[in-house]
């Protein structure tokens, strides 16, 4: 079956509850669609994310009252756990820089050409800056010192620990959504599930302490009865201004 554009693809997701359980997924395929997931925006390019696919009946059997007994879960051929991984933050700002690394020919600071410089800073010294926080008194100091600074001129004010986290679970519901319009431009079908036991999946995935789940999204190929009603949305007006 041919491709869907990306407009198709919206229009076609839905979120299915009930999948055709005798209907299997190509593997592969849904490795692609995580693939293309990888590719979405993200904050600082920081890809604080992880993805885990399951694809083991064993372990899916286990995630299922883990996910409430959600039919999304019970009836999923595949499940892909989003998880966001904002204590990797050091990892990835020095993977950015190794990047640079390859980006710009090794030369002394002073012969650095200004986009270098401002490249290497943030990640060098920005990222650190914003991400280390000590019982979070540190996110507080930074918050009013922006914010005093913001009195006289625009400035960042995200920077307390509860505000990166916000962005960091922001960066993986961007790369989450775009893994769910890969499936949908294939003709596969997901639910996002929030109601979970993220404390039990953590343990179940053997995941870090600073780890932090995002969503579980089930993935199958729809039955009919398993799209719950006609596609409901406040009227555009109401929620898009044009100013």
């Amino acid at each position: 079956m041919q491709e869907k554009t990306v407009s198709e693809a919206i229009k076609y997701r839905r979120s299915v509850r009930i999948f055709d359980e005798n209907k299997l997924l190509d593997t592969e395929k849904v490795k692609q669609c995580i693939q293309q997931a990888v590719l979405a925006p993200n904050s600082s390019n920081m890809q604080l994310w992880e993805f885990y696919h399951i694809t083991s009946t064993a372990i899916k059997n286990k995630m299922i009252p883990f996910c409430l007994n959600q039919n999304a879960a019970k009836t999923a051929q595949q499940l892909l756990v989003v998880v966001v991984r904002k204590d990797l933050w050091k990892k990835r700002a020095k993977a950015n820089l190794k990047h640079i690394d390859t980006l710009f020919t090794p030369k002394p600071k002073s012969e650095q050409s200004s986009r270098e410089k401002i490249i290497r800073n943030y990640y060098g010294k920005l990222i650190p800056f914003t991400y280390i926080d000590f019982l979070g008194l540190l996110g507080w100091f930074k918050y009013l010192a922006f914010n005093i600074v913001g009195l006289f001129r625009p400035m960042y004010r995200e920077v307390r620990a509860k505000d990166i986290r916000v962005v960091a679970h922001k960066t993986a519901g961007l790369a989450a959504q775009t893994f769910m319009l890969s499936m949908a431009a294939i003709n596969y079908d997901t639910c996002p599930m929030e109601g979970t036991d993220t404390s039990r999946i953590k343990r179940l995935l053997n995941l870090p302490f600073g780890a932090e789940i995002n969503m579980v999204i089930g993935c199958g190929i729809r039955k009919s009865e398993g799209v719950y009603g006609e596609r409901f949305r406040i009227p555009f007006s109401e929620v898009c201004k044009e100013i």
